[in-house]
């Protein structure tokens, strides 16, 4: 079983002077953060009162990003708001925060508190009944700008050109599935963790994958989450060019084609009024995890996230040395089974590729967890299609014995074979199945 690394609460700097504690915009902010999405999310907790902090005290009528990322992110001193989008990504966040607040528990507050767009400073303002924030639809992430490359274009700059083409498309699927319009029930089983009133986190992986791959570096989650540890796999022996590259790559929230297909495909099946979140496999705390619901895309290699459930599946993810050859072991095959399940070569190649879709309980069994998670990108992105496909779900439901949309929780992992051609899944067939007991048992 994979432990846990423990993750620390970040500190609050210095005990406040009497006259802020006194001040009634500040013993607002500090009821707000005593809610539930304040007290499990470290991230938001420290960022509401840094700002809120800031913004009493008025140092300054402008408070900059790069200011932000320093003293509530622990950033680097060089590093770059315009390729690191933690800080614009966390804010976005917390504006939905303060508006579910002021629409439900601090419906009755004399004050309210709010942050511009564009604005990192907390503003205060008398509550007037017509003038309430609405509760805020469905919260999407848009990925940091990137700039293009202008140089003669060698390995690097393919590189570069590759992970900006992502992070464009990224930002186009999502603003497209945020503005399509869907009042059709959420099919089975996105159903069982796209929930009213529940907050859901797509957790889409990030560059550190294609780092590893240089570094020659397999990644545990516990390592994943050191302070520092996404600079340490940039090898010493990098020109200056190289290193600004792969800085870029491992510091920001960039993602594969197949995460922003598999993304795509799963918000078009969300209603308007879903609490759904995109996030970056880097950008995630452990302690979000203690409440709402997860979709996780990708194996443990580019999502290590991931391995806090493997011990849970039957199907694992191996693979051959960092970058070697990925196949799914069968931990128990069944009659007529493999006891591996091989993919592609590479992403790109045609062939046959394999994923996983797993339905499984969170640690304290509050929420739940949806992976998909592929042993290339075409295994992953078949496995977004097959969700979105009435057809193809009616088959997982037969293939499981499931009847109907089940009401309670019907835990399970599929295996499921695709066709790849050109980067692209053309075809797919369930090719293994396995019911999960709530206790996390593969049956």
């Amino acid at each position: 079983m994979v432990s846990r690394p423990t993750i620390p609460t970040p500190g609050f700097g210095p005990q406040l002077e009497p006259a802020l504690r006194s001040d009634r915009r500040w013993q607002l902010v500090e009821r707000i953060l005593l809610t539930g999405p304040f007290q499990k999310s470290a991230n938001l907790h420290t960022l509401l009162r840094y700002l809120a902090e800031h913004s009493i005290r008025n140092e300054s009528p402008f408070l900059a990003e790069r200011q932000v990322g320093i003293a509530v992110f622990g950033k680097a001193d060089d590093y770059s708001p315009a390729e690191d989008s933690a800080v614009r990504v966390h804010v976005r966040q917390l504006r939905l925060r303060l508006h579910e607040y002021f629409a439900v528990e601090g419906r009755h507050e004399e004050l309210i508190a709010d942050i511009p767009k564009g604005s990192y400073l907390v503003e205060f303002h008398p509550a007037e009944a017509d003038a309430r924030p609405a509760p805020a639809p469905v919260a999407v992430l848009a990925p940091a700008p990137v700039r293009s490359a202008s140089r003669r274009i060698q390995i690097r700059d393919l590189l570069l050109l590759l992970v900006t083409s992502a992070a464009v498309f990224f930002g186009i699927a999502w603003y497209r599935a945020a503005h399509r319009s869907n009042d059709q029930p959420v099919p089975w089983p996105v159903s069982a963790v796209i929930q009213p009133g529940q907050d859901t986190h797509i957790v889409v992986s990030d560059g550190n994958s294609m780092v590893r791959l240089l570094a020659n570096h397999e990644i545990t989650l516990e390592e994943y989450l050191q302070p520092g540890f996404r600079s340490s796999l940039i090898p010493k022996r990098a020109d200056a060019g190289m290193s600004r590259l792969l800085n870029y790559i491992a510091n920001s929230q960039l993602t594969s084609l197949a995460d922003l297909a598999a993304t795509s495909s799963l918000m078009r099946l969300a209603p308007e009024h879903a609490h759904v979140m995109v996030t970056s496999a880097s950008a995630l705390n452990e302690r979000e995890l203690e409440d709402g619901n997860f979709v996780f895309l990708g194996s443990p290699t580019s999502n290590p996230w991931v391995s806090l459930f493997a011990d849970q599946l039957n199907f694992q993810v191996v693979e051959d040395g960092v970058g070697g050859r990925m196949y799914f072991r069968n931990k128990k095959p069944l009659p007529g089974e493999q006891a591996t399940y091989e993919g592609l070569s590479q992403t790109g190649s045609a062939g046959e590729d394999y994923g996983t879709i797993s339905l499984l309980a969170t640690g304290d069994g509050r929420g739940q967890v949806l992976i998909l998670q592929g042993l290339r990108q075409e295994g992953t992105e078949a496995l977004a299609e097959l969700l979105s496909d009435p057809d193809k779900r009616l088959q997982l439901m037969r293939a499981l014995a499931i009847d109907g949309d089940p009401k309670t929780p019907d835990y399970f992992e599929a295996l499921v074979g695709t066709h790849a051609v050109a980067g692209a899944p053309v075809s797919f067939s369930i090719v293994a199945t396995r019911k999960i007991s709530p206790s996390g048992q593969s049956r």
